[in-house]
């Protein structure tokens, strides 16, 4: 995930110390941690005092921690990593914020993992979603199944992590903080470059009216003051319109929102007639299926997804051993 701006924390006035939830938004900003990040974080805290009757987190521990979580396990029923990004939020008051060891939090029921197959596209089904799509909302289809990116690395992709010449895509900052190259296919290479032309000419416009300014990661600005003015930091697909940054109060122009997209594609699975489970991360899916089925290494594919364990890729491999995927019944061979 792409780190935000690092804030100058400033000293409260005497007297007037600052709220938690302030607090905290400081030290993920400090921590250089995603806005989304930022949000959730301190939207679990907000709920766990709330589900303990306003009580400080001072005043409470591993205990009241358990309580809650195992609450979201058994009576909210949440997923698993709806349990964890709440266990991780807990631990991150405590240890940075609250400077407090609150010790080991045990006996809690963990969210059952959901033990289903993800959706796979076969070949024929990804053209005709890719061809019930239109414009930029093809392109960055292509993409996504001709790279297998996740959908926030796809819109945080910047002009300057494209290599043309090589065919390769670097994203920067991926899932677990890590940076790593995939290919950038040979047939969507052209029609980026011609987004890239239009792209540039909203920026060029922005530049002319006193904007054109972008998000830097970490604290760029400060070191670099016009990097964030400068063409190869913009946004591969910024968003139409130009907003206030949350954090800063600027006026910039961001990446476009994820859930365009995802709308787009909804309606495009819909209008080609596909009866599966489909959303935006299963081109990403259907990427890593088609690459094994084509016979590429399962380490190549582990490394181009950027999966930590070998053992997360290997889920694909039981997605091909399913009936219909690419194992032919005996009946078809005689």
């Amino acid at each position: 995930m792409l780190p935000q701006i690092q804030p100058k924390l400033e000293i409260a006035p005497a007297g007037k110390p600052k709220k938690l939830l302030e607090q905290l938004k400081d030290v993920i900003r400090l921590k250089h941690y995603s806005y989304r990040t930022e949000q959730a974080y301190v939207d679990w805290v907000k709920r766990f005092i709330l589900f303990h009757g306003k009580r400080h987190p001072k005043e409470m521990g591993a205990n009241e921690a358990a309580h809650f979580l195992k609450h979201l396990a058994i009576q909210r029923k949440v997923s698993a990593s709806t349990q964890n990004q709440a266990f991780n939020a807990i631990l991150f008051l405590y240890k940075h914020v609250l400077k407090m060891d609150i010790g080991e939090i045990k006996n809690v029921p963990r969210a059952q993992r959901s033990q289903h197959l993800p959706a796979v596209l076969t070949i024929s089904e990804v053209r005709a979603v890719l061809h019930s799509l239109k414009g930029h909302y093809r392109l960055m289809a292509e993409i996504l199944y001709g790279s297998g990116l996740r959908l926030m690395e796809l819109f945080r992709l910047r002009v300057k992590d494209i290599d043309f010449e090589k065919g390769i895509l670097n994203v920067r900052e991926g899932k677990g903080m890590k940076d790593r190259v995939t290919m950038l296919p040979l047939s969507a290479q052209q029609p980026l470059q011609q987004h890239l032309e239009r792209v540039r000419m909203v920026h060029q416009n922005d530049l002319k009216n006193g904007f054109g300014r972008v998000h830097l990661p970490f604290a760029l600005n400060q070191k670099y003051p016009n990097a964030d003015r400068e063409w190869g930091w913009q946004y591969v697909f910024p968003s139409l319109v130009l907003s206030k940054d949350p954090h800063t109060g600027e006026i910039r122009r961001h990446h476009l929102d994820e859930s365009v997209l995802q709308k787009a594609v909804k309606a495009a699975v819909r209008m080609a007639g596909i009866n599966k489970h489909v959303g935006v991360h299963t081109f990403r899916h259907s990427f890593a299926t088609h690459l094994l089925e084509s016979g590429s290494d399962i380490r190549t594919v582990q490394e181009l997804l950027g999966h930590k364990h070998v053992q997360t890729t290997m889920i694909y491999t039981h997605v091909l051993n399913r009936p219909g995927i690419s194992v032919k019944s005996p009946l078809d061979r005689l």
